[in-house]
């Protein structure tokens, strides 16, 4: 399949892009940059100039594959509702597109979305619409598209990692770093999942080739890593104290990271394994902390 990739030369998007070229697909990747033009050609992709806010732009790509896949979102979390809501404005100028046609659209979401309450285990046949993180915006888009027509199918991301950036970590890092401590809040018992980035890029090429319109996927490959081992993990690649905080403490710390730290979001990917063949081999969050070149990253 022709795939439009957007996010092609991010993270997540950059391993997607050899996971599908080995695979026999070809990959029109998304691009706001010179240099990202650059790295896609040498990789092997078609390069497709466009930008989030461009929905022209997204519009014109998608209309070029016979797939597409988002994995594009602007991460700044000072600003985590604005860009939801932009999330879901381009999730609908790409419906707009692939309507009335067969070809697949998978989106990007948060596996917290598949938690009926703030402490259970998150799966694949729940969402949560209420669910107070802004991030419901995405997958309500994609359930209008679904009811439209579009075949529309969603990848849930965890704690995305390996030794150099780690989802919400690596901003955690840098933080902790800026106030000389590594904190966590009340006992640090609060867990978030996990999954390393080239099992993550798999399950996304998986997702395309195997899934079908209205199913959820959850990236998952551990299910919940205790904040507090996160945190003692960072403290020593720091060489900083790590601190337990109460919540009033917390608030003045954390920042915007405050809306995130004390969440427990467990997730399950059983379903998702089963379902796909899905299964992760990469390095654990932990391990890849423990490798983490905490001086480069300062």
């Amino acid at each position: 399949m022709r795939v439009f990739l957007t996010g092609a030369t991010g993270f997540i998007g950059s391993r997607i892009v050899p996971e599908l070229l080995a695979a026999g697909h070809q990959v029109i990747g998304m691009t706001r940059s010179d240099a990202g033009e650059r790295a896609l050609r040498a990789a092997g992709a078609e390069v497709h100039r466009g930008t989030l806010e461009d929905l022209d732009s997204i519009r014109a790509g998608a209309a070029r594959a016979d797939a597409v896949i988002h994995t594009a979102f602007d991460h700044d979390f000072a600003n985590f509702v604005a860009n939801c809501e932009k999330d879901k404005r381009v999730i609908d100028a790409l419906g707009s597109v692939l309507k009335g046609s067969p070809r697949p659209l998978i989106i990007t979401s948060g596996t917290g979305m598949g938690a009926v309450n703030h402490s259970g285990m998150a799966t694949e046949d729940v969402f949560n619409a209420n669910n107070p993180n802004p991030r419901a915006a995405s997958e309500i888009a994609g359930n209008v598209l679904l009811e439209a027509g579009v075949n529309v199918a969603v990848v849930r991301l965890p704690q995305v990692h390996d030794p150099v950036k780690q989802g919400l970590i690596s901003p955690y890092v840098d933080l902790s770093r800026a106030k000389g401590k590594v904190a966590y809040l009340g006992e640090g018992k609060n867990r978030w999942p996990a999954a390393h980035v080239l099992d993550v890029a798999k399950l996304y090429r998986l997702a395309l080739e195997k899934g079908e319109a209205g199913e959820r996927y959850n990236a998952v490959a551990e299910e919940g890593i205790a904040v507090r081992d996160i945190a003692n993990v960072v403290g020593a690649g720091l060489q900083l104290p790590v601190v337990s905080l109460s919540q009033e403490e917390a608030a003045e710390h954390f920042g915007w990271l405050g809306m995130f730290v004390g969440m427990d979001l467990p997730a399950s990917s059983a379903w998702t394994r089963e379902r796909l063949g899905w299964h992760p081999t990469g390095p654990g969050l932990i391990d890849d902390l423990k490798r983490m070149n905490y001086s480069a990253a300062a």
